[in-house]
């Protein structure tokens, strides 16, 4: 077990209510949770996106905590939050890191593995 390490996993969905295809906006949520998996406490800092919709155009997104949060996850603790991205497109991806501080003043960065956001059965 690695003394700093978070580890990412990511649910998706596809928001058909705030969505407008015909205008191409395509509206999804994410659902993060974040579990610290190593041995010492660690705050999440801020974050790192990279949103990249199917014509390859890019968008990167940076800000401190999220969802208005700097969790702090004592060893086997989690935190889970929920928001979104419009794209222009019906696919795309995300991928990122989370900037962290453990307890003991060590810097380190939890990778965000990437993700699709797609249209249900679009994807064969």
């Amino acid at each position: 077990m690695a003394a700093y390490e978070l580890t990412v996993s990511v649910r998706t969905r596809y928001l058909e209510e705030q969505s407008e295809p015909d205008r191409s906006k395509y509206a999804f949520a994410y659902t993060i949770t974040i579990r610290n998996t190593g041995k010492v406490a660690s705050q999440l800092i801020s974050r790192h996106w990279i949103i990249t919709d199917a014509t390859n155009h890019v968008e990167e997104v940076r800000g401190l905590g999220v969802v208005g949060q700097q969790p702090l996850l004592q060893p086997g603790e989690q935190f889970e939050y929920t928001s979104g991205a419009t794209l222009k497109t019906p696919q795309g991806s995300m991928t990122g890191e989370f900037f962290c501080v453990a307890e003991d003043g060590e810097q380190f960065v939890a990778k965000i593995p990437e993700f699709v956001l797609s249209l249900p059965r679009t994807l064969h």
